[in-house]
C-alpha cells in the first residue's frame, strides 16, 4: 500500500503521455497527406527565423498589449515546465520537492514561478475581457461562432485553474512547513501564495495535507489533460509554431510558383531547334492535376500551416477584402483547411488506413469561389501572421485549379487573359492602335 500512490501516478502519467503520442502520430500522418515540397534550402536563415519568430515572439509585439500579455503567458508556460518536472519525479519516486537541496536557487525558481503564475492569471483575465466584454472585432467574425469561441474561452479557463491549483498547492505546502509537518521540509520562497495562508487558519495538519495533495494531483492531471487537449484546440500552435516558422517561406512574398510541366512545355515552344512532334523524354514531368481542390492536392507545409493557425485573426483584420465587406477571411481559409484535413483523417481511421471518397472537397464544400476571387494577393495576411502562416498560397493554388482545370475564372479575368493572348496587353485594343492616344 505504501507504493500505491506512486503506481497510480505512473499509470496516469503513462496513459496521458501515451495518448499524446498517439495524437502526435495522427497529426504527422495527416500532414504527410500533402504533396512533397523542397524546403531544405538556406538552413541558417530558417533556424534564425525560428529562433526570432517562434522563440523570440518578435511578430507578437507588433500589437503591444496583446504581445506583452502573450509573452507573459508563453514564458510562464515554458518556465513552469521545470516545476512540472519536479512533480513528475516526486510522483514516481515518492519524494517531496526533490530539487529543494538546490537551496537559494530553488527559492528563486519557486518565487519566479509564483510571480509568473500571478502574471498569467492577470493576462488570462485581460484576454477573456478582450474576447467577451470588449469584444474586439477580430474575435466576433462569423468563423469564430460556435466551437472556436468556446475553445478560446475553455483554454483561458484551463490556464486559470492550473495557475490557481499551483498557488493553492504551494500555499498549503508553506503552511505545513510552518506547522512543522513531517515530510514538509523548509524549502522554496512563496511571494504570492503566502497571502493565501489565512485560508488555512484553524485547520488541522491532516486537513491541510489533504488540500495540498488534492491540489497537487489535480494540477498534474490538469496538465496532462491540457497536453492532450492541444490536438483538438487552436493551441496546437504551442508545439507547431517552431517547425512552422522554420519551414516558413523565405522567398519574396507573393512570388508565384510555376508548374514544372507547363514550364517545360513553354521552354519547348521557345526552342527553335526543338521537334514539336518528338516523344517526351522519359524523365519529363507528367502534367498532373493543376492547382488544388482538396487538402491532398496541397503540399505538407500548407497543411502544417493549417494545424498551426492560432485563430488570432490578425490576418483577417489586416485583409483589405475583409475590411471592405467581402466574404474572404484568411483565418477562415486556414480553419477550413484544418477542418477538412481532420475530416479526411477520420475517414482514413474509419476505413483501415485508406481514404474512401466521401463526395466532398475543400473547394465549394468548405471554401467558396467567392472567397477565393475576393483576394487581392496583397500578402497583408502573410505579413501579419505571428507564426509565418501563408494563407495566400492556398488561395492561389485553388484559383489555379479553377482556371486551369475548370476554366472557371470570372468573366473579367477571362477577358483579360484573352486580350493578353490576342493583343499582348490586358486591354481590348489592337497592337497597331496601342499608341493612338498620343495623337490626342
Amino acid at each position: 500500500m505504501e507504493y500505491l500512490p506512486n503506481i497510480l501516478f505512473g499509470v496516469i502519467l503513462f496513459a496521458g503521455v501515451g495518448y499524446f503520442v498517439r495524437n502526435v502520430q495522427k497529426l504527422q500522418r495527416n500532414i504527410k497527406l500533402g504533396n512533397d515540397v523542397d524546403v531544405n534550402d538556406n538552413k541558417a536563415q530558417r533556424w534564425k527565423n525560428m529562433l526570432k519568430i517562434a522563440l523570440g515572439q518578435t511578430k507578437m509585439v507588433v500589437r503591444p498589449i496583446a504581445g506583452l500579455m502573450h509573452i507573459i503567458v508563453y514564458v510562464g508556460f515554458v518556465i513552469i515546465n521545470i516545476e512540472v518536472l519536479e512533480i513528475i519525479i516526486d510522483g514516481l519516486l515518492g519524494t517531496h520537492r526533490i530539487f529543494a537541496p538546490l537551496g537559494i536557487v530553488y527559492d528563486f525558481l519557486i518565487g519566479s514561478f509564483e510571480v509568473l503564475a500571478l502574471l498569467v492569471i492577470i493576462a488570462v483575465v485581460v484576454f477573456w475581457l478582450r474576447r467577451n466584454v470588449i469584444r474586439l472585432q477580430r474575435f466576433v467574425k462569423p468563423e469564430m461562432e460556435g466551437w472556436p469561441k468556446k475553445d478560446g474561452n475553455l483554454i483561458l479557463y484551463i490556464e486559470l485553474v492550473l495557475m490557481f491549483l499551483f498557488l493553492t498547492m504551494n500555499a498549503a505546502d508553506f503552511q505545513l512547513q510552518q506547522l512543522g509537518a513531517a515530510h514538509y521540509e523548509q524549502a522554496g520562497a512563496f511571494p504570492v501564495s503566502q497571502f493565501l495562508l489565512p485560508i488555512f487558519d484553524g485547520m488541522s495538519i491532516s486537513t491541510v495535507i489533504l488540500i495540498e495533495r488534492i491540489a497537487w494531483w489535480a494540477h498534474i492531471i490538469g496538465i496532462l489533460f491540457f497536453l492532450n487537449y492541444l490536438y483538438y484546440s487552436k493551441h496546437l500552435h504551442i508545439l507547431l509554431a517552431f517547425p512552422n516558422t522554420y519551414y516558413g517561406k523565405l522567398g519574396p512574398l507573393g512570388k508565384f510558383s510555376n508548374v514544372e510541366a507547363v514550364t517545360n512545355e513553354v521552354k519547348l515552344m521557345l526552342d527553335p531547334t526543338a521537334d514539336p512532334f518528338a516523344a517526351p523524354a522519359d524523365d519529363a514531368a507528367e502534367p498532373g492535376k493543376f492547382g488544388a481542390s482538396d487538402v491532398m492536392d496541397l503540399n505538407w507545409v500548407q497543411l502544417l500551416n493549417a494545424y498551426t493557425c492560432t485563430e488570432c485573426g490578425r490576418c483577417t483584420s489586416e485583409c483589405p477584402a475583409n475590411q471592405t465587406g467581402k466574404k474572404l477571411s484568411p483565418r477562415k481559409i486556414m480553419m477550413d483547411t484544418r477542418d477538412r484535413l481532420e475530416e479526411v483523417g477520420k475517414n482514413i481511421d474509419a476505413n483501415q488506413g485508406k481514404f474512401v471518397p466521401d463526395g466532398k472537397q475543400l473547394l465549394d464544400d468548405y471554401i467558396t469561389k467567392e472567397e477565393l476571387w475576393a483576394c487581392t494577393t496583397c500578402n497583408a495576411c502573410v505579413q501579419a501572421c505571428p507564426v509565418s502562416i501563408d494563407p495566400l498560397s492556398i488561395i492561389v493554388e485553388m484559383r489555379r485549379y479553377l482556371v486551369m482545370e475548370q476554366s472557371a475564372a470570372p468573366t473579367e479575368l477571362n477577358n483579360m487573359m484573352s486580350n493578353i493572348e490576342n493583343n499582348g496587353a490586358p486591354w481590348p485594343y489592337n497592337q497597331m492602335d496601342r499608341l493612338n492616344w498620343v495623337n490626342e
